[in-house]
């Protein structure tokens, strides 16, 4: 009996299982557009990291506990879009950070020798930028109005 009540729960009136609406993750598995406020967020903190070459010093042991959770924990945000592996989903983050590192460590020798000084401002402010889009974009996800079942 147990079962059937079960069974009849899962079931909408009609007699079918209820289906989600994912959208399916893109040709290379990177998940559509699943997180991709928080990649310019992860690209722009690992920017400023490699730019500033300070990793041993406590700024720098913050900035990178910080760049290792956007790293990780986005993939934990609830989406509408189907999310890729785990493993899928680190290995194409670590590149993003990995190429935002290398950058910022091009940024920070170019920084007075070929670009202006003014240039090594850029990567914190778009940073900021874009931490206040993904923020916007994470709150209204989980705030915005569903039908119920």
């Amino acid at each position: 009996m147990s079962n059937l009540v079960i069974a009849a729960a899962r079931n909408n009136r009609y007699g079918h299982e209820p289906t989600k609406m994912k959208q399916k993750s893109s040709a290379f598995g990177l998940g559509g557009m699943a997180g991709i406020d928080t990649k310019f967020v992860l690209f722009f903190l690992a920017l400023e990291y490699g730019r500033a070459g300070y990793a041993l010093s406590l700024d720098g042991i913050v900035m990178g506990i910080s760049m290792i959770m956007i790293l990780v924990l986005p993939y934990f945000l609830p989406s509408r879009y189907e999310m890729p592996s785990f493993s899928n989903w680190l290995v194409y983050r670590g590149i993003v950070a990995v190429a935002g590192v290398a950058a910022g460590i091009v940024l920070g020798q170019t920084t007075g020798v070929l670009l202006p000084e003014g240039a090594g401002f850029i990567p914190m402010t778009l940073l900021i930028m874009a931490s206040i889009v993904s923020c916007y974009i994470q709150f209204y996800g989980l705030m915005k109005l569903r039908q119920a079942n």
